[in-house]
């Protein structure tokens, strides 16, 4: 697979000609779902999931979007394309074999209802948890984006998160409310604390998986 980290929370995967595309929101860039063959959304929160570049791009060519029930309610004139998934299920989405994980958002503070999220495995080797912190079970994971900055997280808590799943490799997620002087301070601290070979991506910035 060869994978193409876009602004944020935007992943792109490319497998044997299929095009997987998860969580192209407001802050992503809207040429992330071109030639999409299919789109995974971990939960409704607009910098995960942008309704209207949505329904453009499937004016264009139409693709499965894939992601919790709760979408229906945000994607207007997209939710046709919408196939619910459920925690535990694993399905097919662009000829990739995706299992999700999870369930909930995490915790962003008690007076703010938590919405449905779900992580991704992808192939068996690329996990997208989504905003959560969610450890896949009984799974090797090769390459964890790992949401490193957000108001629902704490460091630690991320820190610890990334050594649960004990991949590989860890590339920065959800990222895109950081300035300079923030990326500097926490691709430090990840690097030295997180032992596991962490690095964050630019933009467009795509690797082999």
């Amino acid at each position: 697979m060869q994978v193409t980290k876009y602004a944020h929370s935007c992943v792109r995967v490319e497998h044997d000609g299929g095009v997987l595309v998860v969580d192209p929101g407001v802050f992503s860039e809207p040429e992330a779902l071109d030639g999409a063959d299919a789109v995974l959304i971990t939960h409704q929160h607009p910098d995960h999931v942008n309704p209207e570049t949505l329904a453009r791009a499937l004016e264009r060519r139409p693709f499965t979007v894939n992601g919790p029930a709760s979408l229906a309610g945000v994607l207007g004139d997209a939710a046709e394309a919408l196939t619910v998934v459920a925690p535990g299920e694993s399905f097919t989405a662009a000829g990739v074999a995706v299992r999700a994980y999870g369930g909930q958002h995490a915790v962003i503070h008690p007076d703010i209802p938590v919405v449905e999220n779900l992580g991704y495995l992808i192939n068996d080797v690329v996990y997208h948890p989504g905003d959560s912190l969610v450890v896949p079970e009984e799974v090797q994971v090769d390459t964890l984006f790992a949401p490193i900055h957000a108001p629902w997280s704490k460091f630690s808590e991320v820190v610890d998160f990334i050594r649960a799943v004990a991949p590989r490799r860890a590339y920065a997620l959800h990222d895109g409310l950081l300035n300079s002087t923030g990326f500097a301070v926490l691709d430090r601290q990840y690097k030295t604390l997180s032992n596991t070979e962490y690095q964050r991506l630019e933009p467009g910035s795509r690797f082999d998986a």
